[in-house]
């Protein structure tokens, strides 16, 4: 059951922001304003859960919880830049 809920979490990131911010108050508990998860949902969106899971549960952001943080945004960046080099490879 957990695998599932993070091929769910990677497949539809906004989705799941949605879902948090609705139904439960983890989002506002680790960020205290609408900004943030706002920017979140729209440019970083794995960042901003991953961020929210580390806060709420406690968690230094040193050692492997830090490379949890990057590797977060390592993927949304990814995400965000794909679609470049396939509109370089048509032309």
């Amino acid at each position: 059951m957990p695998c599932l809920l993070v091929i769910i979490l990677l497949a539809f990131p906004r989705l799941v922001l949605v879902l948090m911010f609705l139904l439960s108050t983890y989002l506002q508990r680790a960020y205290h304003d609408l900004l943030i998860p706002i920017l979140g949902f729209i440019f970083l969106p794995l960042t901003t859960i991953v961020y929210a899971w580390l806060t709420n549960n406690h968690m230094a952001l040193e050692g492997i919880n830090l490379l949890y943080l990057i590797l977060a945004v390592i993927i949304d960046v990814g995400g965000l830049g794909g679609g470049e080099s396939h509109r370089r490879r048509r032309l």
